[in-house]
């Protein structure tokens, strides 16, 4: 009884343990069909007519536009570059310059661990001129150029910085 239990279950061992042949048809072909019908503009004609893109995305940019842009750049770069200052004033400090997503990715920071601790120059912008809702700023310091990231909703509201990134080295 002992022998035809062990070659059983030595059996059964073996089977679990060789591949199983392959019982579904080669590749299923299917076909995508709409559920709904394809999205029109308010004349029944195509979203994007000659498939060309306007000019400008929402925000033309103008010169006061650049001008609050690079303010808010050295001010935020400028909060930021504080290593000295407790945690809790540096966050609430820069807190003031920074998109909501930013504000809580750099809630964690420990300000003694950012190198740069004054800013050296003036931003310097690089524009899409196609987009007037975000731009970059390389910002000097005196541990090199941080690229700060702006971003805004509307053409009347405040440029808030998303992200530093600091020098690569």
């Amino acid at each position: 009884m002992k022998k035809s239990l062990v070659i059983i279950a030595v059996a059964l061992l073996c089977a679990g343990c060789a591949q199983a042949s392959n019982t579904t048809s080669a590749a299923m072909e299917t076909t995508a069909t709409p559920s709904a019908p394809v999205s029109l503009s308010v004349d029944s004609g195509p979203q994007a007519p000659g498939g060309t893109v306007p000019p400008t995305i929402g925000i033309s940019w103008d010169q006061a536009s650049k001008d609050q842009a690079v303010e808010v750049a050295q001010k935020a770069m400028a909060d930021f570059a504080r290593s000295t200052v407790g945690e809790q004033q540096w966050a609430n400090d820069l807190g003031r310059w920074l998109t909501p997503q930013a504000t809580a990715d750099y809630s964690g920071v420990d300000p003694a661990n950012i190198l740069a601790s004054r800013v050296t120059g003036l931003a310097q912008l690089t524009v899409d001129d196609s987009n007037g809702y975000g731009v970059t700023a390389a910002v000097p310091t005196n541990a090199g150029t941080y690229t700060l990231q702006l971003l805004r909703s509307d053409k009347d509201a405040p440029w808030k910085v998303s992200r530093f990134t600091p020098p690569t080295s």
